[in-house]
């Protein structure tokens, strides 16, 4: 009898699993379709609120928790809990703002400060080298601030860029979320096996390759973050070793008033081994250590909330 009630219950998980998953996969199309037809600011506020009450619930909270107390030893409980709070608005309003991304960018470069986005004639003198200099190029980012703007950023100002993404698990929502990217984020790459080759070739045509490089990866190269050892996706590395090329990294920080600023970086030099290649390890770190210092500046507006640490 008992083994009969285990064999039932399977099933019925198995059953209740695909419409669990169907069911959850029309309330996000829902969900993305509806946002857009609402105020982009009013929207993000109220996304950013409702986060922050339901985080708190939620395991991530204590991941973010353990996490932000081995990065930061020396901040108070109090500190911690206020920076943790300001994870889940940022997250909150990064969902707000998604159904709104080309309404966000509007950026004019012939009227500057006008509009959200700002950004420093350093960043932009860089950004103009790096978009007429008929080279291919790397550029990195991580999960801080609104780290879907810097694909939006390169095609609404000429950058030919090919962007390394992860498809949702639920097909109905990644059908509709690649629909809302391909308008506005240029060549769109799933990550997969076949995404190193994908991504080689689009360097080798001289596109300019985009990736997020700051989550925990069980392959991946051991780097140190925060004083701490963990493991970094080396495809950047790898690529570099192929076709090698500069590499920049890019942010784009939230700001009071809800406007935001971007930041493109000088080149990152690579590491290189004795016999002068490619030192895939040396550069991985290279460039956490450059994302470790834009979390110290903005500890609030990075994605805690996965297990950088394992």
């Amino acid at each position: 009898m008992r083994r009969l009630l285990l064999r039932t219950r399977a099933r019925l998980r198995d059953a209740i699993k695909p419409v669990g998953a169907v069911t959850i996969g029309a309330l996000t199309v829902a969900l993305l379709r509806t946002t857009r037809y609402f105020d982009p600011i009013k929207t993000a506020n109220l996304f950013g609120r409702i986060t922050q009450k339901i985080g708190p619930m939620l395991r991530e909270q204590k991941i973010g928790r353990a996490n932000l107390s081995a990065a930061f030893p020396d901040k108070s409980p109090e500190e911690i809990e206020k920076i943790l709070a300001g994870v889940w608005d940022n997250l909150g309003r990064i969902g707000a703002e998604f159904a709104h991304l080309d309404r966000i960018w509007d950026l004019d470069p012939d009227r500057l400060g006008n509009g959200r986005i700002e950004i420093e004639p350093k960043s932009r003198k860089l950004f103009e080298r790096l978009r007429d200099d008929g080279k291919p190029a790397l550029i990195f980012a991580s999960h801080l601030g609104n780290w879907e703007l810097p694909a939006v950023a390169a095609v609404a100002h000429g950058l030919d860029a090919a962007v390394l993404y992860r498809r949702p698990n639920i097909a109905s929502a990644d059908r509709v979320i690649e629909q809302m990217r391909s308008v506005n984020m240029g060549t769109l790459i799933p990550a997969g096996r076949d995404a190193p080759f994908k991504l080689a070739n689009a360097l080798q045509s001289g596109q300019h390759v985009a990736m997020l490089v700051d989550q925990y990866l069980t392959n991946g190269v051991d780097v140190t973050f925060f004083g701490r050892k963990t493991k970094a996706n080396p495809m950047l590395a790898r690529l570099l070793r192929q076709i090698e090329c500069p590499i920049h990294g890019v942010r784009i920080i939230r700001l009071p008033g809800h406007r935001f600023r971007a930041e493109l970086s000088e080149e990152i030099a690579p590491v290189r081994d004795a016999n002068g290649d490619i030192d895939v390890q040396g550069t991985m770190q290279a460039i956490t250590s450059v994302i470790e210092g834009w979390v110290r500046e903005y500890p609030d507006q990075w994605l805690w909330l996965h297990r950088r640490w394992r």
